[in-house]
C-alpha cells in the first residue's frame, strides 16, 4: 500500500469517526430535548391536573340574585274568580291538564280548580309539594282543601320570578342537584353525545381519530369528536376556538378530571355548565334555566318530548334554536328520540308517541321583567351588599311588588297616555308617565313604573325624574297650620292678592291658576280649590321654617330651598320622593320608609336580611284625620272632582293635584284605605303640556284606584275630634239637608265653636 493510498484510508476513517460522534452528539441533543420536552410536557400537564383539580373541587358557579314579587295568598272569602286564578297558574308555569299528574299541574272544571303545588322556597319557610281545592262561589273563594280533604285557612303561591341582577359576564343559570335532575336526562345524554362516557377516561380516541379524518377530507374543522367531559372543560375552562393547541389542552385537562372526580359529579357539572341558547345579551348556561326558558316549566318536570329537545339542542344552540327554526329542531329531535328508542333508553312506542308532539316552546320566555321595580330592588339592596355578591352569589330576593297592581297601573298610564298624546301631542316627543303604588300601613311599594313602555330597561322617571311638584305641597302647609291649635277646616283665610316681599324692593305676587280671587273662604275651600293667593297668606302666618320641619318629619330627606316660592311647590321631586311624604298622611301621622325588599335568603336558604316595617310617629293623629277630611273633598267638591266619574260610586278617597308652572307638570297624589298612588305626567324635556293635574294625572289615578278594589276611608275621629258639615262656601254650619250640595263634611276640635248657616232653624242659639 502506498502512503497515498494510507493518508486517504487514515482520513476515511477520521470521517466516519467524526461522523460516529456527530451522530452520537445528535442522539444526544434529540434525546435532551425528548427529555426536556417530556418535563415541559409533564410539568405542564401537572400544572393542568392542579388547575382542574383546583377549581373543580371548589366548584362554584357565578350566579345572578333572583328577584320574586310578593306571592299571591289565597283564602275563603277572597275575591277571586276561577279564569282570575287560572291566570296566575299559568303564569307560574302550571300545566292544565286532564289528570293531576304531579307537582305544576291543574285541572278546572266549574267552580272548582284542583292543583299540585309545587315545594318553593319562601323567604320565612318552605313549602312541600301540596295538593290543593279551590271551591269557587259567586263572591269568590268559598273553601279550601288539602289532599286529606282538611281544610286550608290560608295558603300562598308560588312567588312569581321578576328578574335577576346579572353579573356583568352576562352568563345565567339555575344551578339544579342530581335529586333535581330527571334520570332520563343523562341517559339521553350519554345515548346521543357520549356514548363511552361511563367507561372512557375523559377522552375517545376512536372518536378522535374519526373527527381527524373526517377534518383532513373536509380541509377544515368539521367534526370535533368531543367527550362530554371535554365539553365541559371547553365550557368551564377554555373557549371555543379551534386550534390544535386547544385541543391538547383540553384532551389533558379531560384525562385529568376523570381521574379524580366520579362520572356522577362530572355529569351533574356537565348538566350545570353548557351553553343552551341565548337570550338577548345573557347567555342560557345549564339545563335548569333552558328548562324555564324554553318551556317556562322547572327541570324536573319535564318529560320526554322535552327532555329530546333539550338534548337535540345541545349539537348547536343557535342553529338549532326552537323560537327561529321550529322545523329543523322539531327533526333534530326526532333523531334524538329515535336513538334513544334503539339504544333501548326509552321503548319504541313510547318514542313514536313522543314524536308526534309538538315542540310545546312558549312563544317567549315566561315570567315578567319589571325593569322599574328592580331599579328601586338595586338601589335598596345596593346599601347592604357589594355588587360582586349581588351578582354572583346566588341570592333570592323577596319583594313587594303586586304583579296585578303592576300590571294595572302601567296600563292605565298607556291607556290615558295614548289618548292624551292625540290631543296634546306637540310634534316632537310623546308624553311621559310614572306611577307609584304602596300600602299606606307597611310602606310597601306594590308597583312602580318608570314610563310607559314598562318593559324598557330605560330611564326610570319615578325613581329619577325631579319635577316641579306644584301644589302638591299644599297638604303639608294646612297641616303645619291644623298643628297650631289656631285653624280648623272651618277657619277662614282671605284669598285676595298678596305682595310677599324678598327684599330690595322686590315682591313676589302670587295669582290663582284661574285668574279669580275668591275672597274670604275657610280653609277646606282653599285647599279642595287649590287657591294659591290663600295658600300663601296661610304659609306666610304661619312660617316657612315649620312648614320645612313638616316636611322633613314625613321623610323628605332634601328640603326646598326657604323661600316663599316654596308654598307653591317651588320644589322638584321625584314621584318616588312624593309618594314617601304622602304615606305619612295616609297611614294617619306614622311614617314607614317606603318598602320593596322584604328579605334576602341566601343560595342554600340561609336568611340574610329581613327588612320589617319601621313605623315612626311625625304628627298628631287628630290633625292629620282633619287634614284628611279636607283632602276627601279635593274630589268632592275641588279640583279631583272629574274622578268622581271613574270612581265606584260611594267610595271615599282623599288626595291633592298638583300643577307647576307653565303647566310642565301634571300630578295627582291621593288614597284610600288600604292604597296610595302617586302619578305624575308630563313631557321629559319640561315643555309645557296645556295639561293641568286634573286632566293629567288624575285620569290614570282614577283608573288605578277604580280597579284595585280601593276601600273606603272610614275611621272615626279620634278623641276630642268629631265629625260636622259645614257650608263649603262660608265655613258656617250646616246639614245636607239644610245646605244640600255645597255642604262638606270635615273634622274640627270638639271645643271648637262654629256659627250656623242663617235661617236654617237647625242649630238653635249656637254662637
Amino acid at each position: 500500500m502506498t502512503k497515498k493510498s494510507t493518508s486517504a484510508a487514515a482520513r476515511r476513517g477520521r470521517g466516519t469517526a467524526g461522523r460516529r460522534r456527530f451522530g452520537r452528539l445528535l442522539g444526544w441533543i434529540a434525546g435532551g430535548a425528548a427529555l426536556a420536552g417530556l418535563l415541559i410536557f409533564g410539568g405542564y400537564a401537572l400544572y393542568l391536573d392542579r388547575l382542574v383539580t383546583g377549581r373543580f373541587s371548589a366548584l362554584r358557579w357565578t350566579l345572578p340574585a333572583r328577584v320574586y314579587a310578593a306571592p299571591m295568598q289565597l283564602y275563603a272569602g277572597l275575591d277571586l274568580s276561577e279564569a282570575d286564578l287560572e291566570h296566575d297558574l299559568r303564569r307560574l308555569a302550571y300545566r292544565p291538564v286532564a289528570v293531576l299528574r304531579g307537582p305544576g299541574t291543574y285541572t278546572a272544571t266549574l267552580g272548582r280548580v284542583e292543583v299540585m303545588l309545587r315545594p318553593v322556597r319562601f323567604a320565612d319557610r318552605e313549602r312541600p309539594a301540596l295538593r290543593l281545592t279551590v271551591v269557587f262561589g259567586p263572591a269568590g273563594i268559598v273553601d279550601l282543601r288539602d289532599g286529606a280533604g282538611h281544610e286550608v285557612p290560608v295558603i300562598r303561591l308560588d312567588p312569581l320570578l321578576i328578574g335577576s341582577i346579572y353579573p356583568r359576564d352576562g352568563v345565567d343559570r339555575i344551578v339544579v342537584g342530581p335529586k333535581q335532575v330527571p334520570p332520563l336526562l343523562p341517559k339521553a345524554l350519554i345515548a346521543v353525545e357520549d356514548r363511552t362516557f361511563q367507561t372512557n377516561w375523559g377522552i375517545d380516541p376512536k372518536g378522535i381519530l374519526r373527527a381527524a379524518w373526517v377534518d383532513l377530507r373536509e380541509r377544515r374543522y368539521a367534526e370535533g369528536g368531543s367527550t362530554l367531559t371535554q365539553e365541559l372543560v371547553r365550557s368551564y375552562f377554555l373557549n371555543d376556538r379551534r386550534t390544535l393547541w386547544r385541543k391538547l389542552r383540553e384532551a389533558i385537562m379531560a384525562v385529568a378530571l376523570t381521574a379524580h372526580f366520579s362520572k356522577a359529579e362530572i355529569m351533574n357539572a356537565y348538566i350545570n355548565e353548557i351553553f343552551l341558547g341565548q337570550d338577548g345579551n345573557l347567555s342560557v348556561h345549564g339545563f335548569g334555566l333552558a328548562s324555564e326558558y324554553y318551556f317556562g316549566e322547572p327541570l324536573a318536570e319535564l318529560d320526554l318530548p322535552q327532555i329530546a329537545m333539550l338534548v337535540a339542542i345541545v349539537r348547536g344552540p343557535t342553529y338549532y334554536n326552537p323560537r327561529l327554526y321550529p322545523r329543523r329542531v322539531l327533526a333534530r329531535r326526532n333523531r334524538v328520540l329515535g336513538i334513544l328508542a334503539r339504544q333501548g333508553v326509552v321503548s319504541a312506542a313510547r318514542a313514536a308517541v313522543a314524536m308526534r308532539t309538538s315542540l310545546g316552546v312558549t312563544p317567549e320566555p315566561v315570567g315578567a321583567y319589571y325593569p322599574a321595580y328592580l331599579d328601586l330592588v338595586r338601589r335598596t339592596l345596593a346599601r347592604d351588599y357589594p355588587e360582586k355578591e349581588l351578582t354572583e352569589a346566588g341570592l333570592r330576593v323577596y319583594t313587594s311588588l303586586d304583579p296585578h297592581v303592576q300590571a294595572l297601573a302601567q296600563q292605565a298610564l298607556d291607556t290615558v297616555l295614548h289618548r292624551l298624546d292625540r290631543t296634546h301631542h306637540d310634534g316632537k316627543e310623546l308624553l311621559q308617565g310614572a306611577v307609584v303604588v304602596t300600602s299606606p300601613q307597611t310602606g310597601d311599594v306594590r308597583a312602580i313604573v318608570g314610563g310607559r313602555d314598562g318593559n324598557y330597561d330605560g330611564f326610570n322617571r319615578a325613581l329619577y325624574a325631579h319635577r316641579s311638584i306644584g301644589s302638591i305641597i299644599k297638604p303639608f302647609i294646612y297641616l303645619t297650620a291644623l298643628e297650631t291649635g289656631r285653624y280648623t277646616p272651618a277657619s277662614i283665610i282671605e284669598d285676595e292678592p298678596i305682595a310677599v316681599s324678598l327684599g330690595a324692593g322686590r315682591y313676589w305676587r302670587p295669582r290663582n291658576y284661574s285668574r279669580v280671587f275668591h275672597g274670604p273662604v275657610p280653609l277646606v275651600h282653599a285647599l279642595a280649590q287649590s287657591l294659591n293667593a290663600a295658600t300663601v297668606r296661610l304659609g306666610m302666618s304661619i312660617g316657612l321654617n315649620p312648614i320645612m320641619h313638616t316636611l322633613r318629619r314625613f321623610g323628605l330627606k332634601h328640603p326646598p330651598q326657604e323661600v316663599p316660592a316654596m308654598l307653591l311647590g317651588a320644589s322638584d321631586l321625584t314621584p318616588f320622593e312624593v309618594a314617601q311624604l304622602y304615606n305619612g298622611i295616609a297611614d294617619g301621622g306614622f311614617r314607614e320608609p317606603l318598602r320593596a325588599v322584604r328579605a334576602v335568603v341566601s343560595a342554600d336558604g340561609t336568611p340574610l336580611k329581613a327588612f320589617p316595617v319601621r313605623v315612626t310617629p311625625v304628627a298628631p293623629p287628630a290633625e292629620v284625620y282633619e287634614l284628611t277630611t279636607m283632602m276627601e273633598q279635593v274630589l268632592t267638591h275641588g279640583t279631583g272632582q272629574p274622578a268622581l266619574a271613574r270612581l265606584p260610586p260611594g267610595l271615599v278617597v282623599a288626595g291633592k293635584t298638583g300643577t307647576s308652572q307653565h303647566d310642565a307638570d301634571s300630578w295627582f297624589a291621593g288614597f284610600s284605605s288600604n292604597l296610595l298612588t302617586v302619578v305624575w305626567v308630563g313631557y321629559d324635556h319640561d315643555q309645557p303640556t296645556g295639561l293641568v293635574g286634573a286632566r293629567g294625572a288624575l285620569p290614570v289615578w282614577a283608573r288605578i284606584m277604580a280597579q284595585l278594589g280601593a276601600v273606603s276611608l272610614d275611621m272615626p275621629p279620634p278623641q276630642g275630634l268629631e265629625d260636622v258639615w259645614i257650608d263649603f262656601a262660608t265655613g258656617l254650619q250646616t246639614t245636607p239637608a239644610c245646605d244640600g250640595a255645597n255642604a262638606v263634611e270635615v273634622a274640627v276640635p270638639s271645643s271648637a265653636q262654629l256659627a250656623p248657616m242663617a235661617g236654617c232653624g237647625l242649630f238653635g242659639d249656637m254662637q
